[in-house]
């Protein structure tokens, strides 16, 4: 089989597809037939080495396709079977051995490569609004970066949830598309602190989505009311410099740097989140915005567009 494999740490010139044993499930695994696999920043903290990972690596850590085989110890799947699976590596290859508890159902009225598009960043959009802030009728929410496939799912979440949304936007294009998506003002990053003030008389919001880190990080405090919080779940502008925490003490501010590893950890948990997401898309309440659909050959260009905010909506590699 064919796979996306890095052997050291850089840009995106060490990507490289090459054929690779056919992988044979172990105790508690199974083998996937890879159908979709998503376009993440996550895959891009690991190829520059922000994430360590054991080298040589297959890049890709979410996915969706059908069951093949599986060891003799797994149960409650059959081949055939449609599944996805997030934060699992290797995931951009046309087969993906993948621990069977790690694996989700996907459901009628839900597309395979839907389920590809959304299992990562739609899990992870469910325990920022629920666990990290839990949003709240008439909150007033900042998201950063929201015309991406991230912000899109933050925005329409929140708006869901009976928040109110002001969005930053690169272009006038991409803040047409936070606006679209429910956000009651959408304007340039540089103008962030300026639409928080008029939207909220001056008090600031309730909560700061960031996954843009370094370039956004000192708005995103600024524009918190007393006691608001700030979730940090990225860093695709770069790392925040250190910094010191009494700067939080002026506000009594709130500062967290969740990951989704821990929020889908037990089984049950992971099972409850995504079927409520992938109810989420059956119903209509969230539309995956699928922008970009590249062959494992063209992963460079795939993560040129993501890396260099092109895009707005969901990547997928198609194996």
């Amino acid at each position: 089989m064919r796979a996306v494999v890095f052997e050291e740490y850089g840009d995106r010139s060490v990507l490289h597809v090459q054929d690779r044993p056919a992988p044979v499930p172990g105790p508690g695994q199974a083998l996937v037939l890879v159908e979709a696999s998503g376009v993440n920043f996550m895959d891009v903290y690991q190829r520059t080495g922000t994430y360590q990972v054991a080298l040589p690596a297959v890049l890709g850590s979410e996915g969706a396709g059908t069951v093949l085989s599986f060891a003799g110890d797994v149960e409650g799947f059959a081949p055939g079977d449609r599944v996805a699976w997030t934060t699992i590596p290797g995931s951009h290859a046309e087969q993906a051995l993948v621990p069977a508890d790690r694996l989700v159902p996907v459901p009628e009225g839900v597309s395979t490569e839907q389920a590809a598009a959304a299992i990562l960043q739609g899990l992870t959009a469910h325990y920022l609004t629920h666990d990290s802030f839990a949003v709240r009728p008439g909150d007033a929410v900042l998201v950063h970066a929201a015309a991406g496939g991230m912000g899109q799912l933050l925005t329409r979440l929140v708006t869901h949830l009976g928040g109110r949304v002001v969005a930053t936007a690169s272009t006038p294009e991409k803040r047409a598309v936070a606006e679209a998506n429910g956000a009651v003002a959408a304007v340039p990053y540089g103008d962030a602190l300026d639409a928080v003030r008029e939207f909220t008389d001056g008090r600031g919001v309730d909560a700061v989505y960031d996954g843009v880190g370094k370039d956004t990080f000192d708005t995103s405090l600024a524009a918190l009311r007393p006691r608001g919080s700030l979730v940090l779940f990225g860093a695709s502008s770069g790392k925040v410099p250190p910094f010191d925490p009494l700067r939080l003490m002026a506000g009594s501010y709130s500062l967290t740097r969740p990951t989704l590893a821990h929020f889908i950890a037990a089984r049950h948990e992971l099972l409850e989140r995504s079927e409520t997401l992938f109810g989420w898309i059956a119903d209509g309440v969230l539309d995956i915005p699928i922008t970009g659909r590249y062959p494992l050959d063209a992963v460079a260009d795939a993560y040129a567009a993501l890396e260099g905010r092109e895009s707005t909506g969901k990547l997928l590699l198609i194996p």
